[in-house]
């Protein structure tokens, strides 16, 4: 399930560098608190790695739709691709950790 996540979390992230309807950037800010509380309670309770934990919940805090980081659009894509990309990243750290 976590690897879904982290897939379906990076495809909507990279997505929002086309030019798309501000209802979808309200939508992946949704997605992602909860995507990324999933993975933060994953990582506490399958991992005790508090380092994902940490860096999860931040990333909760930095997409939360509720008080928005006021960023230019530019600036915000390049957080959506960075945060894209380490989730990818992540999946291939994910399987070399169960190898």
């Amino acid at each position: 399930m976590t690897k879904s996540i982290k897939i379906i979390l990076a495809i909507i992230l990279f997505l929002c560098v086309l030019n798309m309807p501000y209802g979808y950037y309200q939508f992946v800010r949704l997605a992602c608190v909860l995507g990324f509380s999933i993975l933060a309670y994953n990582s506490y309770k399958n991992d005790n790695d508090f380092t994902n934990v940490i860096t999860y919940v931040f990333l909760v805090l930095v997409f939360q739709p509720f008080n928005t980081v006021g960023l230019n659009k530019i600036t915000w894509n390049i957080i959506d691709v960075i945060v894209g990309i380490g989730l990818l990243m992540s999946l291939k750290k994910d399987n070399t950790k169960q190898n």
